[in-house]
């Protein structure tokens, strides 16, 4: 930019406002596509699949891949999304397909419950049953003292150990549970959800 061009630019703030303005829209639409494409990708909106992966879905580590010993005894909880294994396509985009693990004692979990957690890795969809919201509390339970899942928009809780059963709150049933298997730390996919994902229309 020549001189003369500089100061009519500094001389004129709307010019200069236009032309910041233009840069920035110039840099979202270098950068939004591509971000868009990542969820728009085949299988990106998938249910999760047979030996998929779970990938870290927040946090610095978000997209590494989960295992077994990345998870603690009691907590915290890990929210994850699925990935394909082959495409490596990973399926955010639904937020229908994210969940949340949370590693328990075996023997404090319901028979049915035990049968799809192995070493008691416990894996549930992270939307609760009453209006949709992301389950985003991991807190002593109002009416005991064991920590559950617990969604901060109307108060909902949900009990891991015995099938993300409704413990409280107006939430009308029970979170979709997600049967894992662990071979070598890794953790993937056993089927598909077991229940509905999400809110049920009069439910």
């Amino acid at each position: 930019m020549g001189e003369s061009e500089h100061s009519a630019c500094c001389a004129n703030p709307t010019r200069r406002a236009l032309l910041t303005a233009l840069a920035s829209c110039a840099c979202l639409a270098a950068i939004d596509p591509a971000a868009a494409d990542d969820d728009e990708q085949p299988g990106a909106s998938d249910r999760p699949q047979k030996a998929d992966q779970l990938v870290r879905a927040e946090g610095d580590k978000a997209g590494e891949v989960i295992k077994a010993d990345d998870l603690t005894l009691g907590g915290p909880p890990i929210r994850a999304w699925p990935k394909d294994p082959k495409s490596a396509v990973v399926r955010k985009g639904s937020r229908l397909n994210e969940v949340v693990l949370v590693k328990l004692d075996p023997n404090e979990l319901d028979d049915t419950t035990r049968a799809r957690a192995p070493d008691g890795i416990v894996c549930y969809s992270v939307i609760c049953s009453h209006a949709g919201c992301p389950i985003t509390a991991w807190v002593k339970e109002e009416q005991g003292d064991k920590n559950v899942f617990k969604c901060l928009c109307h108060n909902s809780e949900y009990d891991p150990r015995q099938n993300a059963q409704v413990v409280f709150g107006p939430a009308p049933r029970r979170l979709a549970a997600l049967p894992l298997t662990v071979a070598d730390g890794a953790i993937t996919v056993a089927a598909p959800f077991v229940g509905k994902v999400g809110v049920q229309q009069g439910g």
